[in-house]
């Protein structure tokens, strides 16, 4: 993991001597803040990547598992964009708590479809309704297995 981490803060340098922003996607980010030394390590690694011309994104499909992190908050606090989409009950309970969602908000991560959901951005939250038209760009980018399942019979 720490050398996959050196990797990437490697190329975040290097990019940045040259002027070029980077994204940086860490997928299950929850799984990376289980080990305390993994997850004291992201703290300083995300505060690091955003000065230096990255947008580091954490994506997880279990919120709970992530707020369960002691770290998290710390990272929390240095994120200034967030997308939530449908969310369980027990883990809307917990996000309502930790980021100060209304009931009213709630709503459009409850039983939502896809493309629902929220958007935080500074101290603003705005619920989001999002029809992505399917066609080629659509085929190239689902992750939807059922979308999948039909590719694969139209060959």
């Amino acid at each position: 993991m720490h050398t996959t981490n050196e990797f990437v803060t490697a190329a975040v340098n290097a990019n940045h001597a040259e002027g070029v922003a980077t994204w940086c996607y860490f997928d299950e980010f929850h799984i990376l803040l289980r080990d305390p030394l993994t997850a004291s390590y992201f703290v300083a690694v995300w505060k690091m990547l955003r000065k230096k011309g990255c947008v580091p994104s954490a994506l997880t499909q279990n919120v709970k598992d992530l707020l369960a992190s002691r770290e998290i908050e710390n990272i929390l606090d240095n994120t200034d964009f967030m997308v939530l989409l449908s969310q369980a009950q027990s883990d809307r309970a917990i996000l309502a708590k930790q980021l100060g969602i209304s009931e009213h908000q709630l709503s459009y991560i409850t039983h939502s479809n896809s493309g629902e959901g929220l958007l935080f951005y500074g101290n603003v939250t705005i619920p989001f309704v999002d029809r992505f038209p399917r066609g080629e760009i659509y085929d190239l980018l689902t992750t939807r297995p059922e979308d999948l399942a039909h590719e694969r019979t139209d060959e």
